[in-house]
């Protein structure tokens, strides 16, 4: 008979392997992205809560939409001084301060932007904080899985949770703002309760006595600092495949309801198609990642992007739509996991949640101007040269991925990184 390869773990058993702590962090993940009922009808409750004009309403969100920003730059120095579970806490504790103040108290309009300002601090705090404590506990072989259920989780949790925010905004505001702040309060408290009290690792990039170069976790130079112009140059280069992401999150509903004249409820089929998608092939792409490099990864993931985004500047149709979403989800899947894993095993342990936060920071900046760029090419010359632009930005990827001088996706850890008999003991991981 002729030999039958044995099947592969299941997820769930690869699931079971990973530390506990990590399962937890996916599960508060899950409960705070569910959780996350006002940020998706905040102008709705200003307009009709506030009784603020909708052009108040666009104005202080974009105020306090530098949150995201400010949140991402101080979430890798609050990480390394700081500690990983401490930021994750400190990111939950304040977004539910700046939505119980957006919820309780009355006063001028700048006041809610001020409050809105701290929530999503918070909000952008967490994701890089949480991606460094991914690459802290999980193995390197086991870190693209461990991305891809962290991307999944929070796409469910996202897919959820403006149904919920629906429901209860409908019952009363004070009850959506109620369970967002509740949902960010159990997550903490898992995170108190599983979490190492410290996940840090001790740093060990004293210099090297004779200045050698090695292959290991990251490129070493003269010296025994790290090479990292690779690593903050990919991550730069990643702008123009999250671009288009908060593109057709802008582009879409609009298009849908004005150019096509269809119902608002439409939009809602993208985004279902868009989850099921994730939830479908996110573990059937992860499976495969290790088999290919990390630039025809990335070079993949353009073209996928460009293919779905074609339809809809060639063909605009619905059905169009609906086939593009699909494609251009399959891209987002890739990038998703590969940049995270590749900032994991590229970056020196003591830099890990600095770029972790540049990388939030990167879709903060695209969520600033890429809606207002868009809205003016719209406004000028309609909906086909807005698309055209987002069909052009991934191309635009494509080139800067195919030039960049791209390393292995995981590399094999360095004997110089590991820790002497004599170093500190890590923290619990709880398997």
């Amino acid at each position: 008979m002729p030999d039958l390869k044995e099947p592969g773990p299941t997820w769930v058993t690869r699931f079971k392997e990973l530390p506990l702590a990590l399962r937890v962090l996916f599960l508060a993940a899950f409960v705070n992205r569910a959780g996350m009922f006002v940020f998706p009808l905040l102008a709705v409750y200003l307009v009709r809560g506030k009784d603020l004009s909708t052009g108040e309403a666009g104005l202080l969100i974009s105020v306090g939409s530098t949150g995201l920003l400010a949140g991402s730059l101080l979430s890798g120095p609050f990480c390394d001084l700081r500690g990983r579970r401490p930021a994750l806490i400190t990111a939950l504790l304040l977004n539910a301060a700046g939505y119980l103040g957006l919820a309780t108290l009355d006063g001028p309009p700048w006041t809610y932007a001020g409050l809105l300002f701290v929530a999503l601090v918070g909000m952008g705090m967490f994701g890089p904080a949480s991606n460094t404590l991914i690459a802290d506990l999980a193995p390197p072989e086991q870190r693209p899985f461990a991305y891809t259920i962290s991307y999944i989780g929070n796409n469910l949790g996202m897919g959820v949770g403006p149904l919920l925010g629906g429901l209860a905004a409908a019952y009363s505001y004070h009850v959506m703002f109620a369970g967002n702040i509740l949902a960010g309060l159990l997550c903490a408290a898992l995170i108190v309760l599983w979490v190492p009290r410290d996940s840090r690792r001790p740093a060990r990039d004293a210099p090297d006595p004779e200045g050698a170069e090695t292959e290991g976790p990251a490129e070493r130079e003269p010296g025994g600092r790290r090479g990292h112009h690779h690593v903050l140059l990919l991550v730069l280069a990643s702008f123009f495949y999250v671009a288009p992401l908060i593109g057709l999150e802008y582009a879409l509903p609009l298009a849908v309801t004005t150019v096509l004249d269809r119902s608002a409820g439409l939009v809602g089929v993208v985004y279902t198609i868009n989850s099921v998608i994730v939830v479908c092939f996110g573990l059937l792409i992860e499976q495969r990642i290790q088999r290919y490099g990390a630039k025809a990864l990335l070079v993949t993931a353009g073209a996928l992007w460009a293919a779905g985004l074609a339809p809809l500047v060639f063909a605009f149709s619905l059905p169009m739509v609906l086939l593009s979403t699909v494609v251009w989800t399959l891209g987002e899947i890739i990038v998703s996991v590969v940049v995270p894993t590749y900032i994991a095993g590229h970056v020196h342990e003591s830099r890990v949640g600095s770029f972790m936060a540049l990388n939030g920071f990167v879709l903060g900046v695209a969520r600033l101007i890429v809606p207002v760029g868009l809205g003016v090419i719209w406004q000028s010359h309609g909906h086909g040269p807005a698309f055209t632009v987002l069909f052009l930005t991934p191309v635009v990827g494509m080139a800067a991925f195919a030039l960049l001088r791209v390393k292995s996706l995981i590399l094999a850890p360095d004997p110089r990184d590991q820790p002497s008999s004599s170093a500190p003991a890590e923290a619990p991981t709880g398997k």
